[in-house]
C-alpha cells in the first residue's frame, strides 16, 4: 500500500503557472523493492495533482525514508518539471490527509538495470534532455554515494574510479559522459562509447 513519507513545507511554481505542494511517496513494489515517487498537490483547488515516474528504488522502507528526507529544493523543482513534461498524468484526487493520491509512480519507458545493487536516483540522459544546467543542478543536490551509483550504473566510471572520486568530480564525470554519443540505441541506457 502506498504511503506519504515526507510532506515538504514549500510551495513550488511550475512552468504551467500552477503552485504545488510536493510530497514524497513510496510503496512496496511487486519485485519486493520499495519504489518512491513525488506527488505535487495543487495549492488551490482548481488544479490537478501530478506525479513523477519512479524516482528511486530501495531495498527496504528505511532506505525509502532516507531518500525522501534527503530531497532538496533543487531536486523537487526538477521533479516538478519532469512531472509536467511531456503530458502530466492525473488521477482522481482523494482528500485523505497524508495519504497518497496515486498507488504508484508513473510508468516510464522501461526498467533501469541495477549493476551496483542499488538503483540510481535519476537517469542522467533523461534529465540532460531538459538541459545541461538542469542536470548539473540536480547532480549538485546529490551526495557522493548517489553520484557513485549513477556513474557506475551508466558506465561513466569503474567502481574503483568512482570510489576514489569526490562528489564534484563524479558530477563532472557524469555530465561529460552524457555529452558523448551513445554507442548503441538497443538498450535503455547504453554507456557512452569510449572513443572521443
Amino acid at each position: 500500500m502506498a504511503e506519504v513519507l515526507v510532506e515538504f513545507n514549500t510551495i513550488l511554481r511550475g512552468d504551467d503557472g500552477g503552485r504545488y505542494a510536493p510530497r514524497a511517496c513510496a510503496r512496496l513494489g511487486e519485485d519486493g523493492l520499495w519504489e518512491g515517487w513525488i506527488e505535487f498537490v495543487p495549492a488551490d483547488a482548481s488544479g490537478e495533482p501530478l506525479q513523477t515516474g519512479r524516482e528511486t528504488e530501495q531495498h527496504d522502507r528505511s532506505g525509502a525514508v532516507y531518500w525522501a528526507r534527503g530531497l532538496t529544493q533543487v531536486y523537487l523543482e526538477g521533479a516538478l518539471k519532469r512531472a509536467l513534461q511531456p503530458t502530466p498524468v492525473v488521477a482522481r484526487p482523494t482528500q485523505v490527509v497524508a495519504e497518497p493520491i496515486f498507488d504508484g509512480p508513473r510508468r516510464t519507458s522501461g526498467p533501469v538495470a541495477a549493476v551496483t545493487g542499488r538503483r540510481p536516483v535519476l537517469n542522467p540522459f533523461e534529465v540532460y534532455q531538459q538541459g545541461e544546467d538542469i542536470l548539473a543542478s540536480e547532480l549538485s543536490a546529490l551526495r557522493a554515494p548517489r553520484l557513485r551509483d549513477i556513474a557506475i550504473e551508466f558506465g561513466f566510471a569503474t567502481v574503483d574510479e568512482a570510489d576514489a572520486a569526490t562528489a564534484g568530480q563524479l558530477a563532472a564525470t557524469i555530465i561529460a559522459g552524457v555529452r558523448r554519443p551513445r554507442a548503441s540505441s538497443n538498450s535503455e541506457h547504453q554507456p557512452p562509447s569510449s572513443q572521443p
